[in-house]
């Protein structure tokens, strides 16, 4: 059944406008009588039927409100180095089908692609529109944020500011903390998941996110290619700690 995340409060009538609305008159070809599954601005889910059609505007009315939280206890943020080609649209889309709740595109010093601002601000909302679709499809009750592209200093400038958190750095040069054994001993609801891209990190950036207080950790004696780790660390996190175990 076709899911929608509505922006507002669930009610008995609710009016459906915009592109949704238009996938549901034009692509969808929907008629009055049928059902969908709404999720509001609160996370609370119904079953609603459409039960009316104007030019640019579909009428819901609720049939039935559901019990089908589908969020991870965790907070699980993704801080991903910007990858090339499209891996980076699918470790967004699969990012969301784990669990997590943001991704964080990064610009590092090996990163092979760089975007203008311009460039980058369109590839944040491609990424958005992808993890949009990538909820409906696999049953989330909320939605992942893409955050705007930043670089890394920014980012651990702004991860050391973040309460009850950890940001938790996948390092191909550590070989002594494996990443169970680290999960087994944090608490933090809010935990930030930092993935190199294809070249790895240097030197200069493993130093500065360790003294920031990012633990590094290691997946295996393997090298893993840069989408495999994301989706990698994302599961080990939420088997370990959120609700994949």
């Amino acid at each position: 059944m076709r899911r929608l995340f509505y922006k507002g409060l669930l009610a008995d009538t609710i009016e459906i406008t915009g592109s949704d609305a238009h996938h549901l008159m034009h692509v969808m070809r929907a008629k009055a009588g049928q059902e969908i599954i709404l999720v509001d601005d609160e996370n609370q889910v119904a079953r609603m039927e459409m039960t009316a059609f104007r030019e640019d505007a579909v009428t819901l009315t609720l049939r039935q409100r559901l019990e089908a939280d589908t969020e991870s206890p965790i907070d699980l943020v993704l801080a991903q180095c910007l990858l090339k080609s499209d891996k980076m649209d699918m470790v967004v889309q699969k990012a969301v089908e784990l669990g997590a709740v943001g991704v964080i595109p990064v610009r590092s010093q090996n990163c092979v692609v760089r975007y203008d601002a311009k460039k980058a601000a369109a590839r944040q909302q491609r990424w958005q529109k992808i993890a949009d679709e990538a909820a409906k499809q696999c049953g989330r009750t909320a939605l992942l944020t893409v955050d705007p592209v930043t670089d890394i200093k920014a980012l651990i400038a702004a991860e050391k500011e973040q309460e009850d958190s950890v940001l938790v750095f996948f390092y191909e040069n550590e070989d002594q903390q494996t990443v169970k054994d680290y999960l087994r001993q944090i608490t933090a609801k809010r935990i930030v998941l930092l993935v190199g891209p294809e070249g790895g990190f240097s030197l200069a950036e493993a130093k500065a996110v360790e003294e920031a207080g990012g633990k590094s950790v290691t997946l295996g004696p393997r090298i893993l290619r840069a989408e495999t780790a994301a989706l990698t660390a994302l599961s080990v996190v939420q088997y370990e700690c959120g609700d994949l175990g």
